[in-house]
């Protein structure tokens, strides 16, 4: 399963999406699973992926969830790990166990800042940066824990994923970012969101100068996956361009979401499906690797890969 999942994204001749999942804010994630089945999703992607508490508001365990959805569907699932809720004895912890169930892809970031909680007076626990996680996948890939201890059985290996801003004001900055997570041994790196070609472009390009600048063997084989978040709404789209660093919704689509709005909700889904159809499909058609951001809107997932 996991040498599948890997070729379909080394290999540049084959496509490779993956589709996000937002655990739910509450004891089970069975209604998210049985929305999925009712679409094609499963035959149509190559894994999914399970968040950790984004924004850092509660939601069911990343870990939990993602062993529970690559159960459902024999599909490799990425289990988010967020920095800012773990120690690096927990991040380990959670590593081991989650190897014995044969989760096995883990997508490592820092974590949106404990001040967003939903919950009263929570503190972050913020050791380092998303590098420290990379850095224990490393060792357990060794078959040692973080300090050099040898683990009897050593874990299956672990495939460690990151993430990227998809803009900055100053993009060599972002590359160095780029080529610090590829020599701690990342996989593979997801963009935000990309709503511009040239920009999707640009980032290809550091992307591929990082690799060159690695000194990391794995990085030879790594790759950038772009970050797509469907808009079908105009509030979204000012609010994504306004308010979430490193991302840049072009102005063009923002005006032309905002006229469509003027005509009622159907006019304004309409012409922003076609939008993000047109967009989804030159990133597949420029680089072939996506991963898609609908926050549990499956059908639309659906709909667009179609």
């Amino acid at each position: 399963m996991f040498e599948e999942f890997c070729d379909f994204l080394c290999n540049k001749t084959k496509r490779f999406i993956t589709v996000e999942i937002n655990p739910p804010h509450g004891a089970s994630i069975a209604p998210i699973i049985e929305a999925i089945r009712k679409t094609d999703l499963p035959k149509k992607v190559s894994g999914f992926s399970c968040t950790d508490n984004p924004l850092a508001k509660l939601k069911m365990s990343a870990v939990l969830s993602a062993i529970k959805v690559q159960q459902a569907f024999g599909k490799p699932v990425l289990a988010t790990m967020s920095m800012r809720d773990k120690n690096k004895l927990s991040l380990q912890s959670s590593l081991l166990g989650a190897n014995d169930f044969d989760l096995r892809c883990i997508l490592a970031l820092t974590g949106d800042p404990a001040k967003f909680s939903d919950q009263p007076e929570v503190k972050g626990v913020l050791e380092r940066d998303s590098t420290l996680l990379l850095s224990i996948i490393y060792h357990l890939n060794n078959g040692v824990d973080y300090s050099g201890k040898a683990l009897d059985p050593a874990p299956k290996p672990i495939y460690p994923f990151a993430v990227s801003n998809a803009h900055a004001k100053d993009m060599k900055k972002l590359q160095k970012r780029m080529l610090k997570k590829l020599n701690y041994g990342a996989r593979a790196i997801i963009t935000q969101p990309v709503y511009d070609p040239e920009n999707a472009k640009q980032l290809l390009s550091l992307f591929e100068e990082a690799k060159e600048m690695s000194i990391r063997e794995t990085a030879k084989e790594a790759q950038l996956v772009l970050g797509q978040f469907p808009i079908v709404r105009a509030k979204t789209a000012n609010f994504i361009d306004d308010k979430v660093p490193g991302i840049q919704v072009p102005k063009a689509i923002i005006d032309e979401m905002n006229l469509a709005a003027m005509d009622g909700d159907a006019k304004e889904y309409e012409v922003g499906f076609a939008l993000s159809k047109r967009i989804f499909d030159e990133m597949m058609k420029l680089h072939g690797k996506v991963h898609l951001m609908t926050h549990n809107r499956f059908e639309l997932c659906d709909k667009l890969i179609d």
